[in-house]
């Protein structure tokens, strides 16, 4: 009837409610003709119940409610939402006595990190001491009692685009909350599961959202639907674009932090790590290459996983499905989740399911259904299980050993320690230390000013950091500056060491070295100085060393502060009438000026934010450079940042710059499609000072290059790093030279390998993450605030860049001998040093930035940092 009514109202012009009067007073008649048949087409949902992708051989507390009575549909027919995910695991601990959920965190994007605590409730009341009693007998050493409880650490989709593994916990925890009978009972009863349900809670919701807003009725399978190609950024990463499993080691996010802060808490035997790969592969799960371990990590450990590995085996046998291991996976880099479990006595295991991309796409095996990838996550989550329970002996005794025996490595090490200098600048050495803190790595700091190799190390304002302790093989591999390894192929970056990072000044020692570092008590840090800051002072001045400066300088122009920054290094007299000697680059905010009236409580306040010393000086007059009127103190005006972003760039370096924009600096920055750049530059709303080309792709049109060319040479301010070089150099914005491939690939005598040889080869030509030095111009403002006249640069990359030798254009080249730590090969060493690690170039009333490397690297390069401020607060001093 109502159908009818809709019909005649749409035919007649009337509205609906006048048709449904008239229908009621039958003034007029419908014909029956008008009303059709709606055709309802069978929809392809996808999905399955949740008791399709768990065992038969067990029963199910009906009094727990399923993930489809919750969710409204099938799992694996629309990708989990992670707000759906809380929902879920909230509800599972309220029903079931068996699951606690806590919050440990919050993202960038303020969604919950949950981990749920599984065991059986007798355990309830006693799983603090059993927890304790966990870390006691891992930390002395003890033998196990046979009747310790396994700590499994189950953890998904760290990358929010490998979904398969969050909606995998959707059965899996409905698994271990409802399941009843023996096999729920052997994993329970004396064993804990720590269970993760999204590593990647921002990430998983950014490709949930992509991958349901392309789904229809019927599945598209085709690998070039817009399902299966997502947009640019990719939900791979979190909220800054960064990739969490290489953030293990790093803790540049809240989400790392909170997840180490858990392993630390509780040391699992087993740490599960659910991932995806190309849609053409099948199955891989751990052991991977053998002779690409870390090396501290213990054979036993590979064993271990070699026999949990033929659980996974059997169970894919048993299903007719393929899989592969010991192959293209390693376990090398101590900031990834499966290998940052290794150096802690861990069994961490990496499980890599062949990805759909969607609900459904075509593959090389068939047809792949986004229900299969989350059934094999669950199959191989439930053999993980199977075959800890079966080898509990051997893991138990293999952590309780585990202490022993690196004790026993410490005690057997020539290096006893290292000792690190905070090298000036107390926030980075902070972080340094921070970051220990956060890994349980033990230090002491030092009592008396100490000498060692010509390296002076300051009392309270250095560290020793003693080999023999718990985290010995961590302390190892963070200070490690091995060049040559077993085998040379690298799935990630081949070095982390820390030290050159934060680019502290820091020495190994052996056992007459670590005599000359007196640590006695107290111990405590010598924090800068804080000034009281005159209100009535001719001048303030922050010197421009210290890391957060550029911060204190965006907030101060924020603020509405007129601020100077020298050119030049110089002296002023403080109201103790002692003479502050000052840098190049150091902030100067003259009281003369108009200045906003709260001008003092905003000093003291970035004082006490950034830690910061703010000096009050009482004289313009003074005693060493040029005076605080000078020309050379100049004016610094607001910078209007633009970011180059969007398909083509690099997604990681753009969100590193962001984030180090947006958390270190607090300055606004404008990312814009490169798609969009030439109408960014053709508004008039806002005048953008600087522009930042990140690796990438670059198609423009003329006009949009006559644009970015004209927009330059009025006076706007380029910054290109890494590939986007020859973008620069190809239109002559840089005069540089890009060393062609080909003349790396005849750096290579290729004339006595075999065919098998050729992935080795091409592993030789690659710098995937190594650590090289360059000596720095610290007069040239792109390196004011550095000190030393050689620098750590990140290199990820084999671009090698030639220009002439220049002093005034090319202010950092590596040295003769560049290679610090990680691989290298002898050839791409030789090709690399002496060439161009920065290099700018004037054009018009521009300037044109060249590096050559990523100085916000992983978020935790705090050594280069200030390169990039340096392109957008220094600038102007560049002639």
């Amino acid at each position: 009837m109502l159908a009818n009514i809709y019909y005649t109202a749409k035919k007649h012009h009337f509205s609906f409610a006048t048709v449904l009067m008239l229908s009621a007073l039958t003034l007029i008649t419908v014909p029956k003709e008008a009303v059709s048949e709606t055709v309802s087409i069978a929809p392809d949902k996808g999905g399955l119940p949740v008791s399709d992708y768990l065992p038969s051989t067990i029963t199910y507390n009906a009094n727990i409610p399923t993930p489809e009575s919750v969710l409204g549909a099938e799992i694996g027919e629309w990708h989990v939402r992670h707000d759906q995910l809380v929902t879920y695991m909230t509800l599972l601990a309220e029903k079931s006595p068996r699951v606690t959920i806590e919050q440990t965190g919050s993202t960038h994007e303020n969604r919950p990190l949950l981990l749920l605590t599984i065991t059986d409730p007798k355990n309830r009341n006693n799983i603090e001491n059993m927890r304790q009693a966990h870390i006691n007998a891992m930390e002395t050493g003890k033998s196990s009692d046979p009747n310790a409880p396994l700590v499994f650490y189950m953890g998904y989709s760290i990358h929010g685009n490998e979904p398969s593994g969050s909606n995998a916990a959707l059965a899996l925890a409905y698994y271990l909350a409802a399941g009843e009978g023996e096999e729920i009972d052997a994993l329970l009863e004396n064993n804990i599961v720590l269970f993760d349900p999204s590593f990647n809670p921002d990430g998983l919701s950014r490709f949930a959202q992509w991958a349901n807003m392309h789904k229809g009725k019927q599945l598209v399978s085709d690998r070039r639907h817009r399902e299966h190609d997502e947009g640019w950024p990719s939900g791979r990463t979190n909220h800054y674009w960064f990739d969490l499993n290489r953030d293990w080691l790093l803790l540049a996010h809240p989400e790392s932090r909170a997840r180490i802060k858990q392993f630390h808490k509780w040391r699992p035997h087993v740490l599960t790590d659910f991932h995806e790969m190309g849609t053409d592969s099948t199955y891989f799960f751990q052991p991977g290459v053998r002779s690409r371990k870390n090396p501290m990590t213990p054979d036993e450990n590979v064993t271990l996983t070699s026999t949990l590995a033929q659980y996974h085996a059997a169970a894919f046998d048993k299903k007719g499905k393929l899989y592969f291991t010991e192959e293209a996976f390693d376990d090398f880099y101590a900031g990834k989740g499966s290998t940052y479990p290794d150096l802690h006595g861990s069994i961490g295991i990496l499980f890599e399911q062949a990805s759909s991309r969607g609900h459904l796409q075509t593959s090389i095996n068939g047809d792949l259904a986004f229900k299969d990838t989350i059934a094999n996550q669950i199959t191989t989550s439930l053999s993980t299980f199977k075959g800890a329970l079966d080898n509990k002996a051997a893991i138990l005794n293999y952590q309780s050993q585990f202490a022993k025996k690196t004790k026993a490595l410490a005690q057997d090490d020539n290096t006893v320690g290292y000792a690190v200098s905070a090298s000036g600048d107390m926030a980075r050495f902070q972080a340094f230390l921070d970051l220990l803190e956060q890994h349980h790595i033990d230090f002491d700091i030092v009592s008396k000013d100490s000498k060692v190799d010509n390296l002076q190390f300051k009392a309270g304002k250095s560290v020793f950091i003693p080999t023999v302790q718990p985290q010995y093989r961590l302390v190892k591999s963070i200070f490690s500056t091995q060049t040559s390894f077993e085998n040379n192929t690298f799935y990630d970056v081949s070095t982390w060491n820390l030290a050159l990072a934060f680019n502290l000044d820091y020495v190994p020692l052996d056992k007459n070295a670590a005599r000359n570092v007196v640590r006695s008590q107290p111990q405590q840090l010598i924090l800068d100085k804080k000034h009281v800051i005159e209100e009535d002072a001719y001048a303030y001045g922050i010197s421009w060393q210290h890391y957060y400066a550029p911060a204190a300088l965006q907030r101060l122009i924020d603020a509405g502060v007129q601020v100077r920054t020298s050119e030049k290094m110089f002296s002023a007299v403080q109201y103790n009438d002692e003479a502050v000697s000052l840098p190049s680059g150091s902030i100067i905010v003259p009281k003369g000026l108009s200045q906003p009236s709260n001008v003092v409580a905003l000093l003291n306040d970035i004082q006490n934010q950034f830690n910061v010393p703010v000096f009050s000086f009482k004289s313009g007059l003074t005693p060493r450079g040029n005076d605080l009127g000078s020309r050379s103190m100049a004016p610094v005006e607001v910078s209007n940042v633009l970011i180059v972003g969007g398909e083509g760039t690099s997604e990681y370096e753009v969100g590193e710059i962001w984030h180090y924009f947006d958390t270190k600096l607090g300055l606004a920055a404008s990312i814009v499609e490169q798609t969009n750049l030439g109408k960014a530059l053709a508004a008039q709303e806002i005048s953008y000072s600087h522009i930042i080309f990140t690796s990438g792709r670059f198609s423009f049109s003329d006009n949009e290059k006559a644009q970015l060319d004209k927009w330059i040479k009025a006076g706007g301010t380029v910054i290109g790093q890494k590939s986007a070089l020859r973008f620069l150099a190809d239109n002559n914005w840089l005069d540089a030279s890009i060393v062609a491939q080909d003349a790396i690939n005849d750096a290579f005598d290729e004339s006595t390998l075999r065919y098998e040889d050729r992935g080795a080869l091409y592993a030789r030509k690659l710098v995937a993450g190594a650590v090289y030095q360059a000596n720095i111009d610290t007069s040239h403002p792109l390196f004011f605030g550095f000190t030393n006249n050689t620098l750590p640069l990140f290199k990820t990359s084999n671009m090698i860049v030639r220009t002439n030798d220049s002093p005034f254009s090319s202010p950092a080249k590596y040295t003769d001998a560049p290679l610090m730590a990680g691989f290298s090969d002898k050839a791409m060493v030789a090709l690399i040093a002496e060439t161009t690690a920065v290099t700018t170039k004037k054009v018009g009333r521009g300037l044109v930035i060249g590096l050559t490397d990523n100085p916000q690297f992983r978020g935790y390069w705090y050594g280069t940092n200030k390169i990039m401020a340096n392109a957008i607060y220094q600038s102007q001093f560049i002639r």
